[in-house]
């Protein structure tokens, strides 16, 4: 077993690191292969440092000269050149019985999410919540809310995102139009957020993908790898 040497606690029992490339075990870490495929650019490897803190740091191995060894997972996925980032749960990942498996498919995650939370934050009745969200209508060039509570208010979101020349006459509801004045900046306080009302994305309110907001019938890459991931789960 894996021990943080500080307090004698185990990290990661056997089965958890059973068959995953590379690990090492240290002080107080644990450490495994990593990487990101950039479509255009192919794999990036690393290594992933895993701490009790919940700290995750990468070293990258992407060329003999780099210099990046303590990277965060999100800028390893910028430094892999991954065209649709922030979503780096889903594309960094570590070799398992000589398979790339997404970090979030692995026990590897355990004390990051215990600590930051999950990409997602729940309700007092367990339900799935997601934060607000705002895109911008390209005829009247004023930012329109979207509350996404359903999974046909994450549809009508995911898909405004994907044109880009969505205007506020797309929503198939009245509640808006171009006339409409803008939400004032001192009353968008993004909703669903448990943190701060003025969030601009955390941990506890970004959802990185689930069954609400990815859809089977969207040929979008994400909603794609989405639904493949959840497939190979």
């Amino acid at each position: 077993m894996a021990r943080d040497s500080a307090n004698g606690k185990v990290l990661f029992t056997e089965e958890e690191l059973n068959e995953i490339a590379g690990v090492k075990k240290g002080e107080d870490f644990v450490e495994v292969i990593c990487g990101c495929t950039s479509p255009r650019y192919g794999d990036a490897i690393g290594r992933l440092k895993i701490f009790a803190s919940g700290k995750l740091e990468v070293a990258c191995e992407c060329t003999p000269g780099c210099r990046e060894d303590k990277l965060i997972p999100s800028a390893f996925e910028r430094h892999a050149r991954r065209e649709s980032q922030r979503r780096w749960k889903y594309y960094v990942w570590v070799i398992v019985k000589g398979k790339k498996i997404p970090l979030l498919k692995t026990a590897l995650l355990k004390y990051h999410e215990k600590v930051h939370g999950g990409s997602s934050h729940r309700g007092n009745k367990g339900r799935i919540v997601h934060r607000d969200e705002f895109i911008r209508c390209s005829r009247c060039d004023k930012e329109r809310r979207f509350r996404l509570q359903t999974k046909e208010d994450c549809r009508a979101y995911h898909d405004a995102v994907l044109d880009p020349n969505w205007k506020c006459s797309d929503l198939s509801s009245d509640e808006y139009c171009c006339e409409d004045e803008e939400e004032r900046a001192t009353r968008r306080s993004i909703r669903g957020c448990s943190r701060a009302a003025l969030c601009k994305g955390c941990t506890l309110c970004v959802c990185f993908g689930c069954d609400i907001c990815r859809f089977p019938d969207c040929a979008c890459q994400t909603c794609i790898d989405f639904v493949r991931n959840s497939a190979n789960n």
